[in-house]
C-alpha cells in the first residue's frame, strides 16, 4: 500500500477531527473550537476516496471477505470509529460489519463466558487453511492471559510475514510485544492500548482518615504493602475497607512473581501468590476487606459514592468504563454518571497492568494486505491512535502519544475530579516484566482465586483449598503434574 498518501491524507483528516471534537465526552476540562464544516467536510470526502481507492489497489487478486473473529464489539468500534477508509454498515452496532475498499469486514462474536470463545478459536483455526476462501479466519483477537495458548502455535502468523517491520513497531510499550511474541522469538500480534494499573481511592475518605486526597500523599500511606496494610487497619477504625474484595489486589501480586505457573511440567505457586493469600486471610478476618468475584453486584457496589470501599487497583478502563458510570453524582450530557470527582488515583504498592486486546492475523488468511494496513493504521498510526485517546479515554500503544497526553489538561479524567494519571500509567507501562508469563495464566489464576476464596470464607484448611486448586488444573491441563 502507498503509506506515503495515506499518511499525508490521514495527517489533515484526524487534525480536523480532533479540533472538530475538542476532547473527549468523558474527559474533564477539555475545550477546542471547533473547525470550519466546509473544511471537515472536504477532509472526510478526502479520508474516503484516498482510503477507499488504496485499499481497493491494495487487496486487488486477494480475497473479497475479510473474517474477524472476536468476544466483545470493542475492536468492531474502535474500527468503525477510526480507521480510515472503512464505512462500517450500521452506526449503532459494529458488529454488522462494513467495507473496507472493495473487501467486506464481517465479525463473529462470541462470548468469553464459560471459555466459548476459546473453544470456538480451537475449534476452528486448525483447520482455517484448508476452508473455503470467503469463510477463513483472516484475524482474530485474544487476551494477555492466553494469548502464548495461540502464539506458540502455527495458526497465527508472525507480523514480519505481513510485511510490518520493526522501525514501524518502535514507538510501542515493549510488554506488549513481548506478551505476543512465540517460544522462537516471533512477533505474532500487535494492540492499539496499553493497560498499565494504578490504585484508585476515594477522596472523601482519603481527606477523613488520612488528612489529605493528595495523590502524592496519599501515596505515602500505600507505598508498599507493609504500610498498605496499616492503611487498612486505620480505615477500619473509622468504618471503612481497605478494598471491595481480596480480589482486587490479586494482579498487583500476580503480575509481579519470580516464576511462572508452571515449571517443568508441574504446577508452582510463586511466593509473592503466596503473600496475597496471607494478606489476604489477614485482611478477610479482620472485615478489612470482602471476598466478592470481581464484576459482582457486591464488587462493584463500592463505586458508589456513599460505599464504605477506600480503593480499587486497575487500569484507565476501569476508571472510565466502570468507575464512571455508577448511578451517582451529576448526570452528564451524554447520560452517564460520575461519582461527582469522587476519586483519585495515585501509584499504589507495585506496577501491574491488567487486560488488553491483541490482533492476530489467521494462517490461511487470503488477505494479509488488508489485514496488514488494519494493523499498521490502528496499532502505529499515532495520529489515529491519539484520536482514540480523546475520543474514547483508551490508553494507546504509543509512546509519543501517551507522553504528550500526559501533560495535556484535556485528558483529564472526569470521575478524578480533573486529575490526569497519564504520567503514572506511562511510567507503569514502561516497567512492565513479562518474563514469567505462560500459557497457563488464565486457567491457573482463575482457580487459584477460586480456591481460596473457600479458605477465605472459614470453607476449607489452606490445605484443603490448595488440592482442590490442584484438581482444578488439572483438570484444565492433564498433562501438567504437582
Amino acid at each position: 500500500m502507498k503509506k506515503k498518501v495515506i499518511s499525508i491524507v490521514m495527517a489533515g483528516i484526524i487534525a480536523a477531527s480532533l479540533a472538530a471534537c475538542g476532547g473527549s465526552t468523558q474527559s474533564a476540562g477539555s475545550s477546542g473550537a471547533a473547525s470550519e464544516p466546509a473544511a471537515a467536510s472536504e477532509a472526510a470526502e478526502a479520508k474516503e476516496d484516498s482510503a477507499v481507492s488504496e485499499a481497493g489497489e491494495a487487496t486487488e487478486g486477494e480475497g473479497k471477505v475479510l473474517n474477524i473473529q472476536c468476544w466483545n464489539d470493542e475492536f468492531a468500534r474502535r474500527m468503525r470509529d477510526h480507521m480510515p477508509g472503512y464505512e462500517a454498515y450500521d452506526k449503532d452496532d459494529a458488529l454488522k460489519g462494513g467495507k473496507l475498499g472493495d473487501v467486506e469486514v464481517t465479525f463473529t462474536m462470541t462470548p468469553s463466558t464459560e471459555n466459548a470463545y476459546q473453544n470456538n478459536l480451537d475449534s476452528i483455526l486448525p483447520e482455517n487453511t484448508s476452508a473455503a476462501e470467503d469463510d477463513r479466519v483472516d484475524m482474530f483477537l485474544v487476551e494477555a492471559d492466553y494469548a502464548l495458548k495461540y502464539v506458540n502455535t502455527p495458526v497465527c502468523l508472525p507480523i514480519s510475514d505481513l510485511g510490518i517491520t520493526e522501525d514501524e513497531l518502535a514507538n510501542q510499550y515493549q510488554y506488549t510485544k513481548d506478551i505476543v511474541t512465540d517460544e522462537e522469538g516471533n512477533l505474532k500480534g500487535l494492540s492499539w492500548q496499553g493497560c498499565p494499573g494504578v490504585l484508585i481511592y476515594n477522596r472523601d475518605m482519603a481527606k477523613e482518615v488520612l488528612g489529605s486526597d493528595d495523590p502524592d500523599e496519599v501515596q505515602k500511606a500505600v507505598a508498599d504493602w507493609d504500610t498498605f496494610n496499616k492503611t487498612a487497619a486505620l480505615l477500619k477504625e473509622k468504618g471503612y475497607r481497605i478494598t471491595s474484595s481480596a480480589n482486587d489486589s490479586y494482579r498487583t501480586f500476580s503480575n509481579n512473581v519470580s516464576s511462572p505457573w508452571v515449571v517443568d511440567g508441574k504446577i508452582n505457586i510463586d511466593d509473592n501468590i503466596k503473600a496475597w493469600v496471607e494478606m489476604s486471610k489477614q485482611q478477610v478476618d479482620a472485615g478489612e476487606t470482602g471476598t466478592a468475584d470481581l464484576w459482582s453486584p457486591d464488587w462493584s457496589k463500592g463505586f458508589a459514592k456513599d460505599a464504605d470501599v477506600f480503593c480499587y487497583f486497575g487500569p484507565a478502563w476501569l476508571i472510565n468504563f466502570s468507575m464512571g458510570n455508577v448511578d451517582d453524582g451529576e448526570k452528564e450530557d451524554d447520560g452517564s454518571r460520575t461519582f461527582a470527582g469522587g476519586w483519585g488515583a495515585t501509584v499504589g504498592p507495585q506496577g501491574f497492568y491488567w487486560g488488553g486486546t491483541w490482533i492476530c492475523a489467521a494462517a490461511g488468511t487470503d488477505n494479509p494486505t488488508a489485514v496488514a494496513e488494519i494493523m499498521r493504521q490502528m496499532t502505529t498510526n499515532e495520529e489515529v491512535l491519539t484520536e482514540i485517546v480523546k475520543v474514547d479515554n483508551d490508553f494507546v500503544n504509543n509512546k509519543p502519544a501517551m507522553e504528550a497526553a500526559a501533560t495535556d489538561d484535556s485528558f483529564a479524567f472526569k470521575p478524578l475530579g480533573g486529575q490526569n494519571p497519564l504520567a503514572m500509567f506511562c511510567e507503569g507501562a514502561d516497567k512492565i516484566d513479562l518474563s514469567n508469563v505462560s500459557e497457563y495464566d488464565q486457567g491457573c489464576n482463575e482457580s487459584f482465586q477460586l480456591a481460596m476464596k473457600e479458605y477465605f470464607e472459614g470453607n476449607a484448611t489452606y490445605e484443603e483449598a490448595l488440592e482442590a486448586f490442584y484438581k482444578s488444573v488439572k483438570e484444565k491441563y492433564p498433562e501438567l503434574e504437582y
